[in-house]
């Protein structure tokens, strides 16, 4: 009588068919709404602090090294310039870095799409001649100053620590690109242009004797 009792109550195949879809579903709704409520995504090192891995190192390379764990631009005797490039292609992602600067002036910035180029500036505009940190750069096409309106970084200066170590964030979502300094946004700018995936650069800008260093570079693909 008992095992017949058993055998009444025990889960049938359809039912713990029935039973698994449930719990399927429970974790994809779990998953869409952990996203919705705009929980960070897991940022994974693009930088592994002892050498160029992952990276396309300029050639002739007069400008960048590996040194303490930190990715160091500096200035040589021809004050030259350049760019340090990611192997990979990135289309919608998160970047974070740390940044800090010394220098006379400081011109440099985060290249974040290639052609048509468009880039986070950070230091002196060699055109305007005053202080971009956080403002999108663009090609030109349409902006004469190359600095668009709705693009310039808004109380940057209030979040900014010159000669510190500052932290960048930079979120790429189709064409819209936001900027964060220290945790604060600071600009936001979208163009259809600029929505086609790209390698993300580390400019040194030439013509300046400065320095560089950069650590903790993260992104996570969204």
């Amino acid at each position: 009588m008992n095992t017949q009792l058993e055998s009444m109550h025990a889960p049938k195949p359809f039912f713990l068919y029935l039973r698994l879809v449930a719990t399927v579903m429970a974790m994809g709704v779990g998953l869409r709404l952990s996203a919705a409520n705009g929980e960070p995504p897991a940022l994974a090192a693009l930088f592994n602090g002892q050498d160029f891995s992952g990276w396309v190192v300029p050639n002739p390379n007069l400008n960048w090294r590996v040194e303490s764990g930190l990715l160091v631009g500096e200035s040589e005797e021809t004050l030259s310039g350049s760019l340090l490039w990611t192997e990979k292609v990135y289309g919608d992602f998160v970047l974070e870095l740390e940044g800090r600067f010394s220098g006379a002036e400081i011109d440099t910035g985060v290249r974040i799409r290639f052609a048509p180029s468009l880039e986070m500036q950070i230091g002196v505009s060699r055109s305007l001649k005053v202080d971009m940190t956080g403002s999108i750069l663009t090609d030109g096409f349409g902006h004469p100053t190359r600095y668009p309106e709705s693009g310039r970084a808004r109380n940057w200066s209030e979040h900014y620590r010159p000669g510190e170590w500052n932290t960048f964030r930079i979120e790429a979502r189709g064409s819209t690109f936001t900027v964060w300094i220290n945790g604060h946004r600071v600009s936001q700018y979208t163009d259809e242009r600029h929505a086609q995936p790209s390698r993300i650069g580390l400019q040194f800008h030439d013509a300046l004797k400065m320095k560089l260093e950069f650590r903790n570079i993260r992104l996570a693909e969204l």
